[in-house]
């Protein structure tokens, strides 16, 4: 896999100036990557030379990271600012049709939210290891990770987030990369992550995935703690005409864990 870093990158703002993104390469469609929310946006570059080969690759900061703005109103509303970047992008990167947008982790729950709510935004949707809605176990993780942030802040569930981005045996073979994704974490705004965490627990879009109407694949890691395979599962299900590949041996973030394996599964579909 060729090293992103040896792509050349621009970086911009979206969205009247709310969301800052970086863009690599020369292509005339454009694919936006949305990031998890316990891996930032780095969390893709080593895909990104592989895609920018193609298309042109725009990855955005999330509203609360980094250098994009913050937004009030919960995930409809980082839905809304992400539809007008995805808008934006587009428009100025590429030929003026619609985006392909592919979200991983809390990236894809925007990315769902934000179709569902903008239908001519995306011509094609990714959904990587995230769903339509958490079973109550889920639920109760989430809120039992923002009451130890809130307690005692990031630190205090750094641990367990590193835990749902990769499986144990991942953490034992590559600790140098657990722990540059710890300190990226750990780097996120608290009251970002709490608000992320109380929307994903409240979250149930299921009754509204009939009303898509664009291709979709969905992605999962069959060893993701955070989002389940039974949730990609149930979404692929929802969706009409979705189709669903699941990923041995990885978890949350395949795109980082495995990038040869998550794009050949990936690219033949934001290609189509």
């Amino acid at each position: 896999m060729t090293n992103s870093t040896k792509v050349s990158a621009i970086d911009v703002t979206l969205a009247d100036g709310k969301v800052a993104a970086q863009v690599f390469g020369p292509g005339r469609r454009v694919v936006v990557l949305f990031h998890s929310l316990l891996a930032d946006r780095t969390s893709f570059l080593r895909i990104t030379a592989a895609l920018a080969e193609h298309m042109t690759v725009v990855l955005p900061e999330l509203p609360g990271f980094g250098g994009s703005t913050a937004v009030e109103g919960g995930l409809a509303a980082v839905a809304d600012r992400m539809a007008d970047a995805v808008d934006d992008a587009a428009k100025r990167f590429g030929d003026g049709s619609a985006a392909v947008v592919l979200g991983n982790g809390y990236g894809g729950f925007v990315a769902l939210q934000m179709v569902l709510d903008h239908p001519d935004v995306a011509r094609r949707l990714v959904l990587a290891d995230a769903g339509a809605a958490f079973s109550e176990p889920g639920r109760e993780a989430f809120r039992a990770m923002a009451r130890g942030a809130s307690a005692r802040g990031l630190e205090a569930v750094a641990d367990t987030a590193m835990r749902r981005l990769f499986a144990a045996d991942f953490h034992a073979d590559h600790p140098e990369l657990v722990a540059e994704r710890r300190e990226r974490f750990l780097a996120m705004s608290l009251d970002v992550f709490l608000q992320a965490c109380a929307d994903l627990a409240a979250l149930d879009l299921r009754s509204d995935l009939i009303t898509l109407d664009l291709p979709v694949l969905v992605l999962v890691g069959e060893q993701d703690e955070a989002t389940p395979a039974a949730m990609s599962h149930e979404l692929t299900a929802g969706v009409a005409g979705a189709r669903l590949e699941v990923m041995a041996g990885l978890a949350h973030v395949p795109q980082l864990q495995a990038p040869e394996q998550f794009m050949a599964m990936a690219l033949p579909f934001l290609l189509g």
